[in-house]
């Protein structure tokens, strides 16, 4: 079994090559700059080097970016501190940085690890199955677009669903991201929620990973409370939070 030390070490080694960094960097006393370069490894669904990215395990800030948006980096992280430089109303001043260069902030998350002596089995209603991919491999659709992604069917691993009957109420599924960590992403319907299943099917996934000695990592948005609430019940904590800025024609906007 990993250890608390082991699990850290690896994600921030897996963000050190994302952030084309040392894994060290994220705990300097000062921030970080990195120049963008192509890097193999990355997590699957980043397509792309960055732009222009800041990633904090709360010490330090780390920016990513291409060459022409140093001074930008250098001129916002200068002005704001790691705990505030992920929040408005920074990010609005930081969207005009950056506007002359056709990016806007996009994406914004927090990400979570196992605290191993924190990490529990919750008990289920319902029968608990772990699914391999033959098992869900009719699953893919809306319905369990967190738990299963049908753009990267190949990298879904694992599985573990909670059947009332015939009925499948909840499912978690794990993707391999990347060589070291999978990521957990899960689903319950409608109908089911409010009885557990999330934080049943999450923590029996979240150990079913470790097992196979893989760091299960998982992601929220800051605003998404139930999500949250889940990862911390299942004995996950808040190990580092991400924004990253993209092309601004990219970004749909919402409809009134």
């Amino acid at each position: 079994m990993l250890t608390n030390a082991e699990i850290l070490r690896v994600a921030m080694a897996q963000s050190a090559i994302e952030s084309c960094c040392a894994p060290e960097d994220f705990f300097k006393e000062e921030n970080v700059v990195a120049l963008s370069r192509e890097s193999a490894g990355r997590r699957a669904y980043l397509a792309e080097p960055y732009a222009f990215d800041l990633t904090s395990y709360g010490k330090n800030v780390v920016a990513c970016v291409r060459e022409d948006l140093q001074e930008v980096a250098l001129s916002y992280l200068a002005k704001y501190s790691a705990a505030h430089s992920f929040e408005t109303p920074a990010l609005h001043a930081l969207d005009g940085m950056l506007a002359p260069f056709g990016l806007k902030t996009k994406y914004q998350a927090e990400y979570f690890l196992p605290r191993i002596e924190n990490m529990r089995g919750y008990g289920c209603p319902f029968d608990l199955c772990v699914l391999q991919p033959r098992d869900f491999a009719g699953l893919y659709g809306k319905k369990w677009s967190n738990a299963l992604c049908e753009q990267r069917k190949q990298l879904d691993m694992l599985c573990v669903g909670a059947f009332h009957h015939q009925t499948l109420a909840a499912l978690a599924g794990a993707s391999a991201d990347c060589e070291t960590m999978w990521q957990i992403g899960v689903d319950v319907l409608p109908a089911y929620r409010g009885r557990g299943l999330a934080k049943a099917v999450t923590s029996r996934l979240a150990a079913e990973v470790l097992a196979r000695g893989k760091v299960p990592f998982y992601c929220a948005a800051w605003s998404n409370l139930p999500s949250v609430r889940n990862a911390l019940a299942c004995g996950f904590y808040p190990a580092w939070v991400q924004l990253t800025a993209k092309p601004a024609e990219k970004i749909p906007l919402t409809k009134g």
